[in-house]
């Protein structure tokens, strides 16, 4: 199977700490995301968002700083048993957050869709919560 790497920058009008736990608290990403999140905070544990489409577990967490989870997406042309790493650093800038966001292991063939999706459901997102 071809993978490719999406890259992303994106800045929020928040604190590290605020988008680490809007990414990490079941609750706030419920809210975030305006669907079903249930998310570990243990290193190990699973995660899920989305009304559990988008699942996997917690690889490391560095509180308010850094967020890397094996990630899979349940979609027709995703491989079932096949899980992406995706990697959230969080850096304090003067105005709120720089998240620096890679996900490397997306399936050529989502690629476009699941680079999209981040832009749609979740940047475009974060930057309406944190007005």
């Amino acid at each position: 199977m071809e993978t490719k790497t999406i890259k992303q920058v994106v800045e929020v009008n928040a604190d590290p700490h605020e988008v680490y736990e809007a990414l990490m608290d079941s609750k706030k990403h419920s809210e975030l995301t305006a669907s079903e999140a249930e998310i570990s905070r243990e290193v190990g544990g699973p995660f899920s968002a989305y009304d559990g489409s988008l699942h996997g577990t917690n690889a490391e967490l560095v509180p308010d700083r850094k967020i890397v989870q094996n990630w899979r997406c349940e979609m027709d042309d995703w491989p079932e048993d096949h899980f992406s790493k995706a990697t959230f650093l969080l850096k304090k800038t003067a105005t709120g957050t720089k998240i620096e966001f890679t996900q490397t292991g997306v399936p050529e063939e989502c690629f476009d869709e699941i680079s999209e999706g981040w832009y749609d459901y979740y940047w475009t997102q974060m930057k309406t919560f944190f007005k």
